[in-house]
């Protein structure tokens, strides 16, 4: 994951009411205050743009920001702002940036928050007719690139054999030992458990919640962790705490790839993608379009994608991927059939129902 998930208490609990007590925190950036002029208002010779940092800042940085600056001229300032900060910072009337790169659910709630423009996708021609999913094309958002949750699996843990499958994750009696579920960091995996239980991929949605919550029952008392850390997974699965476990894809391949004994199975993924939202009150919004739609270019997808392991949203991407880059990414043809997209409507439409008795599952 490129770690823009939705956070417990800022999203579960409602962003609004978080973000009040972050109005008067300061901004953290690539150069703090990079992109305000000194009387306080932000220069509009700069695109200034949110993102989380660290190393998926660095791809970003290497595969957009630069090609983008070298371009056109323009140059990018980076503002890492936490969810909450960035919604209290819009809603005092103080915009620090004027594109977010977030996850897709996040455009969404801000599209109801009314903290972003609607997009004029006229002015986004790699978007048109780029093959880029429906459930990518919002109305206040564009899909930029995706991520999975994958099941991971220690190699040596089997006697030879590898779970294929949720439902093999779930049968503890042919595949023993400990197992580790995501918690509450971004939505409880309720879709895994249809899985495991027969229901097909294709017909996940609209969850049957009371049906998913038996099936967890089932393995709940071989569940050693509920984990809250994208980085957690490959750790307890490495210090051999667990025998498999859930998993964001782009934390398990750094370590797989070293030659560990970890693995991961593309069976019953599930994708989300972050996106590009446009703010209200953005200093620069000629600018940010053509930097959203610079980085819909198949050529530059795949740049960020060797870069980041994370999937292009623009098929014709792939044509500039090897083989080998491409195998390990959630957006091929194969893996798009073998897994599904996680359904931001449905969750957010069901979140505090779900979440109250993912609480009350995981306490007792």
């Amino acid at each position: 994951m490129t770690g823009g998930g939705i956070g417990r208490r800022a999203f579960l609990s409602g962003v609004g009411g978080a973000a009040a007590g972050f109005a008067a925190a300061p901004l953290t950036a690539c150069g703090s205050r990079a992109g305000r002029s000194v009387a306080g208002r932000r220069s509009t010779d700069v695109l200034v743009v949110r993102d989380i940092g660290g190393s998926y800042g660095e791809a970003n940085r290497k595969a957009l920001y630069d090609p983008f600056t070298q371009e056109t001229g323009i140059p990018v300032r980076v503002v890492n702002l936490l969810h909450e900060q960035l919604l209290a910072e819009i809603e005092a009337g103080r915009t620090p940036c004027d594109v977010a790169d977030t996850n897709m659910s996040l455009l969404v709630l801000f599209q109801q928050k009314g903290v972003t423009e609607e997009l004029d996708y006229d002015r986004l021609g790699n978007a048109r007719k780029a093959g880029i999913a429906k459930s990518l094309l919002l109305s206040h958002g564009v899909g930029k690139a995706y991520w999975a949750s994958v099941l991971a699996y220690r190699t040596d843990a089997f006697g030879g054999r590898k779970p294929e499958s949720w439902a093999h994750f779930w049968d503890v009696g042919a595949f023993p030992g400990r197992r580790a579920l995501q918690s509450e960091l971004d939505w409880p995996e309720l879709e895994f458990a249809l899985l495991a239980d027969g229901v097909p991929i294709d017909e996940l949605y609209p969850l049957d919640v009371d049906r998913a919550f038996k099936a967890l029952d089932e393995i709940k008392g071989s569940v050693h962790t509920l984990w809250d850390n994208g980085a957690e997974p490959a750790e307890l699965l490495g210090r051999e705490q667990v025998v498999a476990s859930s998993a964001w894809l782009g934390r398990l391949q750094d370590p797989a790839g070293r030659g560990s004994r970890l693995a991961y199975e593309w069976n019953g993924a599930r994708r989300q993608s972050n996106g590009y939202g446009i703010l209200k009150g953005a200093a620069n919004p000629g600018a940010a379009y053509r930097f959203i739609d610079f980085a819909l270019r198949p050529e530059v997808q795949a740049h960020f994608a060797r870069s980041y392991p994370n999937g292009p949203v623009v098929p014709a991407a792939y044509a500039h991927l090897s083989e080998s880059t491409a195998a390990n990414l959630p957006s091929t043809p194969g893996h798009l059939r073998s897994g599904f997209d996680l359904d931001v409507e449905w969750w957010l439409e069901n979140q505090h129902s779900v979440t109250k008795r993912w609480r009350a599952w995981a306490r007792a």
